[in-house]
């Protein structure tokens, strides 16, 4: 990982661009100390579907919509 001072990345900015174009991280630093790092996108950089992580979750008892409507009815008498 190359590591770049921020007054030098301002000065080389479309060269830096480059080089992470073409794979490379670049760390810049304030002071000697990280702020932010310039990284290449994924390709694909979806998140995992949830489908089938809600679908093993179960809760005991009656659905939230009768929860719901029953403590309507409750409050009504």
């Amino acid at each position: 990982m190359l590591e770049v001072n921020v007054k030098e990345a301002r000065a080389k900015f479309s060269q830096l661009l480059n080089k992470v174009e073409q794979g490379q991280d670049i760390l810049l630093t304030r002071r000697g100390k990280k702020v932010a790092c310039l990284v290449p996108p994924e390709k694909d950089q979806r998140l995992p579907s949830l489908k089938e992580f809600r679908q093993t979750i179960s809760v005991p008892g009656k659905g939230l919509g009768a929860a719901v409507l029953t403590a309507r009815d409750e409050e009504r008498y």
